[in-house]
């Protein structure tokens, strides 16, 4: 099963043909007519060059491929939305039609289960997300949970920034650390920049804060504080949620700072973005509809596939690569060992991370 997903995945990073590679294109997205294959969008910018983004594209290209229809729905009440605003949007695009609807984000877990519930006949992706049950405890086989390994993927890019020399890290997360997403790139990330600086024998002080990421999106506040590390000595910030990244890259730029991107390759949207923590989101969804239309569901529903490095599904862009102290050809053979198993990175956070306790990695807690 994963041996097809791995060379689409693989195609994907490794040709960089992440939306942040090229300008976004405009949402399509159709009114009237039935519509067969739908997105319910997670709180957040549907255009925000990140995971949003990145889930539609993949919708819009099996679509186009494959001469569908394909339309997003977006709850209503923006970064306030309940799960009765998310309730509706799934009922939305089930009445138009939909014959699989691809959810992304943890947060729409209660919803999808009441909406798959009702609706056996419709198929689900549940992207960031893990196998339902219905109200009697039941598997819901009309729902596949996707989920990725994120701690590898932020495993090699604390790797990546400590090798090219920097010292003074920080982590801003979306979610208000309750997402397991970027709860699993955070510790990764920590867990390589740990590993390189054994390796350069250096000591590294790391910020680490969810306090204004809850809703993934960008806000004077989140500019603030991040203006406010870089000003006190931080070199650069990995900016994982969404559209936080527009108030990260802003103080980045007025502070001489630089930016760990996520989800897509981020270099393209702004100049302070040294690396991207990626995961395969237009290429595991392209992968997922393909299960449903090609009479395969049943490896995929009912069941939680995590993809990761042995998928190909995780990695840094490697053709906008700018890296000066570590060579492609070093995080290759990195990746392999991660492939291979002889470097493991944990998935297993701490609930604190004011409990870490590293060699080499201070971590702060603000």
């Amino acid at each position: 099963m994963k041996k097809l997903l791995a060379l689409v995945l693989v195609l994907v990073l490794s040709a960089a043909v992440f939306a942040g590679c090229q300008k976004p294109a405009e949402p399509d997205n159709p009114s009237d007519g039935a519509v067969e294959i739908a997105f319910v969008t997670d709180v957040g910018q549907l255009m925000d060059k990140s995971f949003n983004q990145g889930t539609w594209e993949g919708c819009q290209q099996y679509a186009q491929a494959n001469n569908k229809t394909t339309k997003y729905f977006q709850p209503t009440n923006g970064e306030n939305a309940t799960d009765a605003d998310r309730v509706a949007a799934m009922e939305a695009a089930v009445t138009a039609g939909a014959k699989i609807v691809v959810a992304a984000g943890f947060m729409q877990a209660g919803a999808l289960a009441t909406v798959a519930e009702k609706n056996p006949d419709v198929k689900f992706v549940f992207i960031d997300g893990w196998a339902l049950t219905d109200a009697n405890k039941n598997v819901l086989n009309n729902v596949a949970g996707i989920a990725y390994q994120e701690e590898q993927a932020g495993y090699l890019a604390g790797y990546a920034v400590v090798m090219d020399g920097y010292t003074k890290l920080g982590f801003m997360g979306g979610g208000g650390g309750t997402n397991p997403a970027c709860c699993r790139y955070g510790y990764g990330y920590v867990q390589g920049a740990e590993a390189a600086a054994a390796v350069k024998g250096v000591d590294i002080e790391m910020n680490y804060s969810w306090q204004y990421g809850e809703t993934f999106s960008a806000s004077p506040e989140l500019q603030t504080m991040a203006a406010g590390w870089y000003n006190d000595g931080t070199q650069i910030i990995f900016s994982c949620g969404g559209s936080m990244f527009a108030s990260i890259t802003a103080a980045a730029s007025a502070n001489d700072g630089k930016v760990v991107g996520v989800d897509v390759d981020q270099s393209s949207q702004s100049t302070t973005v040294v690396t991207s923590a990626m995961k395969g989101l237009s290429a595991s969804v392209v992968w997922a509809i393909s299960k449903f239309y090609d009479g395969k569901w049943d490896d995929i529903g009912g069941k939680n596939t995590s993809l990761g490095a042995n998928d190909n599904a995780v990695g840094l862009p490697t053709e906008t690569w700018s890296i000066t102290g570590w060579t492609v050809d070093e995080y290759k053979a990195l990746f392999e060992q991660i492939k291979a198993g002889t470097v493991v990175v944990s998935p297993d956070y701490p609930e604190d991370m004011a409990t870490y306790n590293g060699t080499h990695v201070k971590v702060t807690v603000q």
